[in-house]
């Protein structure tokens, strides 16, 4: 049952929105809802391991299509791709959750990280795109009236990228016309919904920290058994260097999106890295920023994770 409707259309050079108009669910569905390079593949490759029960790799875009990925399909074709799907349907999304139908027979997991790790993983993959993918993005973009203007080149230097990112508006309608919704924007709106039983906030500490712990969690959400006799396999394939290794098998598209493939995709995995490149002023603007636009209880938890900063739900906020 449709709980509440998409509140805002969001297109950009990536993304479109209306593609989830003519999205029908199906009790058990699961959509899988990030920010960019928050841990998204990460979570599918989690999700496909819990539904299908083997440690095989799967092409994840075939299996966990990005719905409103504008630069794959048409909108026609991906519901045609979602109607023939029979495994049990786990979907991709960057948009905010004010982007989305919200129904309550779906699944809904958000899986956050700190923003200062987030930003320098978009440095890496915007910065990595071939030649193709990028003409690509510009046709895109001059053909979307609501866009109207090539893709952005971002700049080669990560702090010359974070300041931009930082000064970047929360507000949607404030931004440049086909610009990522703001991280912070997407964060909180997700956080707003914590409390709906169908939704579960998931943090990459906790992920990094303890993935088995928090693969049984999320078993337990998505009521999945556990299958003992295979759950360390299930485990092993789901960490990063299993990832890595499987990459191309993983996310085929890679091959033709990234001027490297999937090394480029799959880069680090690692978290803290701008502790050794943001400065002081760096800090104090991001600190600013978060304090602004975010809740206390958010700021403590896109820090340290629920084992830090204890379970979303129960935060008094």
């Amino acid at each position: 049952m449709l709980v509440r409707p998409a509140q805002r259309e969001y297109r950009t050079f990536a993304q479109d929105s209306r593609y989830w108009a003519g999205y029908r669910p199906r009790p058990g569905d699961i959509v899988i809802a990030t920010a960019p390079k928050c841990g998204t593949t990460w979570m599918q490759q989690i999700v496909c391991s819990l539904i299908f029960q083997d440690p095989a790799p799967r092409a994840l875009p075939v299996v966990s299509p990005w719905v409103e990925a504008r630069f794959r399909n048409t909108a026609e074709q991906m519901r045609a791709h979602l109607e023939s799907q029979t495994h049990r349907r786990f979907l991709k999304t960057h948009l905010p959750i004010d982007g989305l139908p919200l129904h309550d027979e779906v699944k809904y997991i958000h899986v956050a990280r700190d923003g200062r790790d987030a930003v320098l993983s978009m440095h890496n993959h915007f910065t990595g795109f071939s030649e193709a993918q990028l003409e690509l993005f510009d046709r895109i973009g001059r053909e979307d009236p609501a866009i109207g203007r090539p893709y952005p080149r971002p700049p080669a230097d990560p702090m010359t990228f974070f300041r931009t990112w930082i000064r970047q508006p929360v507000q949607p309608e404030q931004s440049a016309p086909g610009s990522n919704p703001s991280f912070f924007w997407t964060t909180r709106g997700y956080w707003g919904e914590r409390k709906r039983p169908n939704l579960l906030l998931v943090h990459y500490a906790d992920l990094s920290a303890d993935l088995d712990g928090e693969m049984r969690r999320l078993a337990e959400f998505l009521t999945i058994d556990v299958d003992e006799a295979v759950w360390p396999l299930l485990v092993r394939a789901a960490g990063f260097e299993a990832m890595k290794a499987a990459g191309g098998e993983l996310m085929p598209q890679t091959r033709s999106m990234f001027a490297e493939g999937p090394n480029r995709f799959f880069h680090k995995g690692e978290s803290g890295r701008w502790k050794d490149l943001f400065t002081e002023e760096d800090l104090v603007a991001y600190a600013t920023k978060a304090e602004t636009e975010l809740t206390p209880g958010l700021i403590a938890w896109l820090q340290a994770g629920r084992r830090g900063a204890g379970d979303p739900r129960t935060s008094p906020e």
